[in-house]
């Protein structure tokens, strides 16, 4: 049980607290049991203060995005749900066809402020759900471009609350990989470097590709986005679709008929229903084509 003390200080911050809240409301799965405490921070003092106060009383803490690839315990989730809103919000251009982005916009508004800068790269993020800081933990990729094809820089902070920077090489960009994948650093702002490119070739890449999500994924029903990742030298969606699971339910979650790399909460699942369906999908998969299916979304909360 959260102390009522540590709630007490949080809410002398910049912040304002909820107890107890659902996370359904905040995943894009519509699951998740309840959050001992929810905040969401405004500026970089009040993160700093949480995080150094959490760590004083010995609660654990979270940093939620858009929650576009989580997946939240039925038991819902222990301590202190932090989500970043206020100047982590902000978009600014710098210089060079620079654009510096808060970890707590959405990839939307920075799509489409690049768009309106006239500038191009960012195409192919259109439509991708999720906050700036979760895509680029994820290095988030879709129709042959990644995050790590326009990232140049990331201001971050670690859990003692001291400001990092790590730019190029440093960024460790793989396959759905960063450097901050394995580390407990909290992603602050991003820089990506674009190109000068007409407004108008921008606005129809980003239509086209949209239209392309609209006709092929179930972007109607919730869900978290691919659960899988890309088998060296397969498709995930192929493999699960060949072995017959196309459509198959478990419980309240199912294979989305639309698209098999999707699993959507079809009729009130639970996170136990999504993990059943996760588990039963890998085992038929590897009995049948010898492939190992690792899971791209995020399971977190209470065992």
């Amino acid at each position: 049980m959260i102390s009522k003390e540590l709630i007490q200080q949080i809410r002398k911050e910049n912040t304002e607290v909820t107890l107890n809240e659902p996370m359904k409301n905040h995943t894009s799965f519509r699951i998740g049991g309840n959050a001992d405490c929810f905040c969401e921070v405004r500026d970089i003092r009040s993160l700093k203060n949480i995080i150094l106060l959490c760590r004083d009383y010995d609660t654990p803490y979270f940093i939620l995005g858009l929650g576009s690839n989580l997946l939240v315990s039925d038991q819902g989730i222990e301590g202190v749900v932090i989500r970043l809103g206020g100047e982590f919000n902000e978009i600014t251009l710098t210089d060079n066809n620079m654009v510096r982005c808060g970890a707590g916009s959405t990839l939307a508004r920075l799509c489409n402020f690049a768009k309106n800068m006239s500038l191009g790269g960012l195409e192919f993020a259109w439509g991708i759900p999720g906050s700036v800081g979760g895509a680029v933990y994820m290095n988030a990729g879709a129709y042959g471009g990644e995050i790590k094809d326009t990232v140049v820089a990331v201001v971050y902070m670690d859990k003692n609350g001291r400001i990092g920077k790590y730019s190029g090489e440093e960024l460790d960009f793989s396959y759905r990989h960063s450097a901050f994948t394995e580390k407990d650093h909290i992603i602050l702002n991003a820089t990506f470097q674009l190109t000068h490119k007409p407004q108008h070739q921008i606005a129809e890449q980003m239509q086209e590709l949209m239209e392309r999500r609209k006709t092929k994924q179930p972007i109607n029903h919730p869900s978290a986005g691919s659960v899988f990742k890309r088998p060296e030298g397969y498709y995930a969606a192929a493999l699960i679709e060949e072995c017959g699971l196309k459509g198959y339910c478990y419980g309240g979650a199912q294979v989305s008929p639309k698209h098999s790399g999707f699993i959507v909460n079809d009729n009130g699942a639970s996170a136990q229903d999504v993990l059943g369906l996760i588990d039963y999908i890998q085992r038929v998969v590897k009995e049948q084509k010898n492939v190992d299916l690792n899971c791209e979304v995020k399971f977190i909360g209470r065992a």
